[in-house]
């Protein structure tokens, strides 16, 4: 008979510190990485830091690719053996990787093999819907919520109440990943570059637009914090995220505080998956908004 009973696990795009992944106790797999002719593992082979180093020496932008289906079922059945009662993987925004859909085909291959997995080692998989710590953070607290006793049904409502609020600001310091990925024209970058324009990008439900763009680097962090707060519900929680901008980061976590009136939980670093796209100069916000189901 199972002894333990909810692990909780995800992957390493969710940028969940390692102190805090030994703390509570999450499993995270993590993403393959190519950069040129060399393959790496996410938080495996680097810190957050040095990708930052291999992205801006790269000539192409490094790419990510997908958690195979083979290695969900050995995840999955790493956790049944260790005498888990139940697993809950959340896994980054389905419509941007494959990985969610090989988790899924993961699980029915381990039902058919193991029928009676079913009811004694349920696996719930989530599809986050977003990025980095918007799911990283609520993975937490729901690892944190399984360690008190919460049911499973419990902590899918709360997952599920998040990704239907979560909602994230970001806003690059330059467009050259974003030139190198292709995302823009290397003319349009320029352009955007030479006249000093700065997009501040939302990231909600899914989907990616640009709400405003601004003039010049001091111009960011109060367009960032002006979208961020007219989203937050009051009195909720809120992350900082920062890249190689230690300074405005906290310009943002100083400001943010002063709008807000509390402290973000923290400055947590960005990852592989959002610096392959929006470099690693930038700065972001996470915020719960109005459930967007409701």
């Amino acid at each position: 008979m199972n002894q333990k009973r909810i692990k909780l696990m995800t992957d390493s795009a969710s940028d969940i510190p390692a102190e805090l992944e030994q703390e509570y106790d999450i499993k995270i797999l993590p993403f393959p990485v190519t950069v040129g002719d060399d393959s790496y593992l996410e938080r495996v082979d680097f810190t957050p830091e040095e990708f930052y180093d291999l992205l801006s020496s790269a000539p192409k932008i490094p790419a990510t690719s997908q958690i195979t289906e083979l290695r969900f079922e050995e995840a999955f059945a790493e956790v049944q053996q260790e005498g888990w009662g139940e697993l809950i993987y959340v896994s980054i925004n389905g419509g941007g990787s494959a990985s969610c859909g090989n988790a899924l085909m993961a699980r029915e291959a381990l039902y058919e093999r193991h029928p009676d997995w079913r009811e004694n080692f349920p696996i719930h998989i989530v599809d986050s819907q977003t990025y980095c710590l918007a799911y990283g953070y609520p993975v937490m607290e729901a690892a944190k919520k399984a360690s008190r006793g919460a049911s499973s049904s419990e902590i899918l409502a709360f997952l599920e109440d998040w990704f239907d609020s979560v909602e994230i600001y970001l806003a690059p310091y330059s467009l050259e990943c974003a030139k190198k990925s292709g995302r823009i024209s290397a003319a349009a970058a320029f352009m955007g570059e030479l006249i000093g324009l700065k997009p501040i990008i939302a990231m909600i439900g899914g989907t990616t637009k640009i709400v405003e763009k601004v003039r010049g680097d001091k111009a960011v962090v109060p367009a960032v914090i002006k979208h961020a707060f007219s989203a937050a519900i009051p009195h909720t929680p809120y992350m900082v995220v920062k890249g190689t901008l230690p300074e405005e980061a906290q310009e943002l976590f100083e400001k943010a505080k002063k709008q807000f009136g509390y402290e973000a939980v923290g400055i947590f670093p960005e990852g592989a998956a959002i610096a392959i796209n929006a470099g690693p100069k930038m700065v972001a916000m996470i915020v719960k908004g109005k459930n967007r189901r409701h």
